[in-house]
């Protein structure tokens, strides 16, 4: 009866987005709107998918959602051609984030055409389409020119995934189950993604610490895709609530402090630390004394908290953490490891679809898979893996330049958003396959096109 209320809300609610969104981009023009799609819908993707396999039972529906979201970018570049009749007289101007995309996705091509690998062309076009999209959605914000409202939907949308996540998380932990036990996400990684059940609460190890206790995901498909996507909320919150008037500042406050909750319903120590290092950021930004003092006062609590009042089972896992003899930090360190060994035999890479944890990634191909940087160092060599850090750095530099530069205020918080999000998932990237996490990824990817397209402006505007 559950599964069967689920999946009424699920398709109703998804439709209604569908309709709305193509409504807008096809009969109104607004191509743009996709991201709207985006940030209301990629948070639950997984989870959505879990509800319609678990009610029809059937591969063919889920694989027409998974393509969807896919084909709505697609669709909004087609558009953006469409309503742009002289596309040939429209003013491309490329800098140095564009081209390092271009590189990236140039390269990543060429190894697509190339006979190397152990996997077929399916599983190569496959991965491949997993770096095409997000530079499309990143193409999509280059060319974005919004209002001041429009701008202040799309905060509003992620003030409420933010929101709205945390109180999953308390519904979890008020009835001490998770909402995937409800959804169908055992089932569905069983018979579509391949995985077997694992861990002792039938979902997998992802949902558990090491001391067995639960770590709770939310709507999302995971405790660390959560962890990693509250810190969009976190920096989407404190910048409004820097740039508005005090009186104004309660949901933005509410945000942040829904945004630090639900990481703590994760218990992802890489996100923990990629908090404290947007934090760092973000006061460095601003030149916040104030806020500095206070991730140092959180940083020496947290120390004196493990060393004198935890019990010995959390001291001896933040111990077993930081000198990496945790069973996670070893696994960790046992998949650079192979990385790396592979990146020295192979320095030019062993082709697409060899390393992380995508789908079109087979068991038995794959090589090492925990960290976004070496994952692209296997597959694509040191060249592969040398554009992906210009890409992420000169990213972070150039939207803090815009919004320390321009003059609107929205550019300047999406600009801002931009800069911490990318900064805050340094961390999360050494120890996952973190671009798989589409709704955070894409998302900030859009805003680093939005903030170069302003960032257009001004460079013009000063010749």
């Amino acid at each position: 009866m559950i599964a069967q209320i689920l999946f009424v809300f699920a398709l109703l609610g998804y439709a209604v987005l569908l309709y709305y969104t193509l409504k807008a981009m096809v009969f109104k023009g607004k191509w743009e709107y996709v991201v709207y799609f985006l940030a209301a819908y990629l948070p639950f993707h997984i989870t959505f998918l879990s509800i319609v396999f678990q009610a029809t039972n059937s591969t063919i529906p889920v694989t027409l959602f998974q393509l969807a979201k896919d084909l709505m970018v697609i669709v909004s570049v087609f558009l953006f051609v469409l309503y742009n009749r002289k596309i040939f007289d429209y003013p491309f101007r490329l800098h140095r984030v564009d081209w390092l995309i271009l590189s990236f996705l140039g390269l990543a091509f060429l190894f697509l055409l190339l006979p190397l690998g152990d996997t077929g062309f399916v599983n190569k076009a496959l991965y491949f389409k997993n770096l095409l999209i997000p530079a499309l959605v990143y193409f999509v914000g280059r060319n974005t020119v919004f209002d001041e409202l429009e701008v202040k939907r799309l905060f509003q949308v992620i003030f409420v995934i933010a929101v709205s996540a945390f109180a999953v998380n308390l519904l979890e932990g008020l009835i001490n189950t998770h909402l995937q036990n409800y959804t169908g996400y055992a089932l569905f990684n069983q018979v579509v993604n391949n995985m077997e059940p694992s861990g002792n609460f039938g979902l997998s190890w992802t949902f558990e610490t090491q001391a067995i206790t639960k770590r709770f995901a939310s709507f999302f498909s995971d405790p660390l895709e959560m962890a990693s996507s509250v810190l969009l909320g976190f920096a989407a919150g404190l910048i409004w609530f820097l740039t508005s008037k005090r009186e104004d500042s309660f949901p933005y406050i509410l945000v942040m402090l829904c945004s630090m909750g639900s990481l703590f319903f994760s218990s992802s120590r890489a996100a923990f630390g990629a908090f404290f290092i947007m934090i760092f950021f973000i006061a460095v930004i601003f030149k916040l004394n104030r806020l500095i003092l206070f991730g140092f006062s959180l940083v020496i609590f947290f120390i004196v908290f493990v060393i004198f009042f935890a019990s010995e089972d959390f001291y001896y896992f933040v111990l077993d953490t930081l000198t990496f003899q945790n069973a996670s930090s070893v696994g960790h360190v046992l998949e650079w490891l192979n990385a790396l060994e592979s990146m020295i035999e192979n320095p030019f890479g062993v082709g697409l679809a060899m390393s992380g944890n995508s789908g079109s990634v087979s068991d038995e191909a794959r090589i090492g898979g925990e960290n976004q940087f070496l994952i692209y160092g296997v597959q694509m060599g040191f060249l592969g893996m040398f554009l992906y850090i210009l890409l992420l750095s000169y990213s972070i530099i150039r939207s803090i330049r815009v919004f320390r530069l321009t003059e609107n205020v929205m550019s300047a918080r999406i600009a801002f958003t931009a800069a911490a999000v990318k900064t805050g998932l340094l961390l999360p990237l050494f120890t996952a396959n973190a671009e798989l996490y589409t709704y955070v990824s894409w998302i900030s990817w859009w805003m680093v096109g939005y903030a170069m397209n302003e960032y257009s402006k001004i460079r013009n505007n000063n010749v």
